[in-house]
């Protein structure tokens, strides 16, 4: 009898135990099992285990900066939604039995692969500053916030991720980026990887985009118009038009080979702007090329227009008088631009030194890395005395600001000029600079004038021309 009650006290201790131990959650490191006695779900001193029941019930866990190398006892924490154990020292971080975790930080640690393929309701998860190589975020369908930067991934597919709203993946090797399911994204920060492409033409929500330091030839923000800060500076992108961008207020473009930026939107006034370091660009398209740019990178641009095509001007081209002659005309050297039979430094090059012997338009061109600039001038060879032009544009742009009777044997005594009443308005002598189309201190208006010629035979001649203003 005594034997059997003996036999029963020993086996209620074993199972006593047995239970005890099955209550009791291992966590073999120090700093981890320390942080959980801060917190108050463990009691000191260090033992290597935590009752089951304390942490069971828990449902947000914050172990930042603990210096903890292991997190063997996490699976105890069954309830798990939010869990932060950036600013560590693991290098593993087993997770699968955290299966109801909504939000995950582990950024700052020595992680090299973090598997959240359990966790199906994960909305924001930040791994940043690690060592990971591959992200798979197939199952975690309702992510709507991802920061993985600084890391070494070369690939990244958030195809599945269709309610991401931000994705951070800066100071990676990612050679290519598709969100074009990611029809939620406001905010894109992929600086410094890889990229020799990126479209966000299906990001219509994009408010924030830093794309620098990549390889992007072209970049299309032209549907995103709720865009309000853009830096893709250091890549090599040559044209960048942010005419549709009334959102605007912070560019950077610094530093690529633009030839063409169009920042004509409407909101220059309260933008803050950088295109230093773009060494070929001699225009910049604006709202108002006459307004305060000061505050503008670089400070000394001072080369803005209304439109694209007044870039030209910005172009140096050398500009010649037509030339009326009875004799041959010679090309004279140019400092600006090379000579053309036809437009846009098409047709016959001519060169300096080359005698014209046929009435023709002579073309005037010059071509930067950016833009080009044109100019023509009109070279007239013919047979008669003296040569009488038919019009005169006085409004000084250096172009037919006279009205002109050219002498080429001397034949010309007087050249009188009236108005279409017959009022003397100029008398010029046969070597005159010609008239401007003022008298008595007036600019007379577009009309047609009278001239009488006397030669020296005792002859005259008489006719009339326009002016056109």
């Amino acid at each position: 009898m005594w034997a059997n009650k003996n036999n029963v006290c020993a086996l209620i201790l074993i199972l006593v135990a047995f239970v005890g131990v099955s209550q009791t959650t291992a966590i073999p490191d120090p700093n981890f099992e320390q942080a959980l006695i801060d917190l108050g779900y463990d009691a000191a001193p260090l033992d290597g285990l935590i009752l089951t029941a304390n942490i069971s019930g828990v449902t947000n866990l914050d172990v930042q900066s603990r210096n903890i190398l292991n997190l063997t006892g996490i699976e105890g924490f069954i309830n798990l939604t939010i869990f932060n154990c950036d600013g560590n020292l693991l290098t593993n971080l087993n997770i699968s039995q955290n299966t109801k975790l909504t939000q995950l930080f582990c950024s700052d640690n020595q992680l090299t692969a973090v598997d959240t393929s359990q966790q199906i309701n994960l909305d924001i998860f930040w791994c940043s500053n690690n060592q990971l190589t591959t992200l798979d975020l197939t199952n975690n369908t309702k992510l709507i916030s991802l920061v993985c930067a600084n890391n070494f991934l070369t690939n990244l597919d958030t195809t599945q991720n269709n309610s991401l709203n931000v994705l951070v993946c800066e100071n990676n090797q990612i050679l290519s980026l598709d969100v074009s399911s990611n029809n939620a994204l406001s905010r894109l920060q992929c600086g410094t990887n890889l990229l020799s492409d990126l479209d966000v033409s299906k990001n219509p929500n994009l408010g924030f985009l830093l794309c620098e330091n990549n390889q992007l030839s072209t970049l299309d923000v032209s549907t995103n118009t709720l865009l309000s800060t853009l830096n893709c500076g250091f890549n090599n992108l040559q044209e960048l038009d942010l005419s549709s961008n009334s959102a605007l207020t912070e560019l950077n473009c610094s530093n690529n080979n633009l030839c063409r930026l169009n920042i004509k939107n409407g909101n220059n006034a309260n933008a803050v702007v950088d295109f230093q370091s773009n060494i070929n660009l001699n225009c910049v398209v604006v709202d108002n090329p006459s307004g305060n740019h000061g505050s503008w990178k670089p400070a000394s641009f001072s080369n803005y227009t209304s439109s694209q095509n007044q870039c030209r001007n910005f172009v140096n081209v050398d500009t010649l008088e037509s030339v009326v002659t009875n004799k041959i005309y010679t090309l004279p050297i140019l400092t600006y631009g090379n000579y053309f039979t036809l437009s846009e430094g098409n047709g016959t090059p001519l060169f300096s030194g080359k005698d014209i012997t046929t009435s023709q338009t002579v073309y005037i061109y010059n071509e930067s890395l950016c833009a080009t600039n044109e100019s023509s001038f009109y070279v007239l060879i013919t047979s008669e005395d003296y040569y009488i032009p038919k019009y005169f544009t006085p409004n000084n742009d250096g172009m037919h600001d006279f009205w002109k009777v050219q002498d080429f044997t001397n034949t010309i005594e007087s050249i009188s000029i009236f108005n279409r009443y017959g009022k003397l308005l100029k008398s010029l002598p046969s070597n005159s600079s010609g008239w401007n189309g003022i008298f008595n201190g007036k600019l007379l208006v577009s009309d047609t004038y009278w001239y009488v010629i006397a030669l020296n035979t005792g002859e005259t001649i008489k006719g009339y021309f326009a002016l056109k203003r």
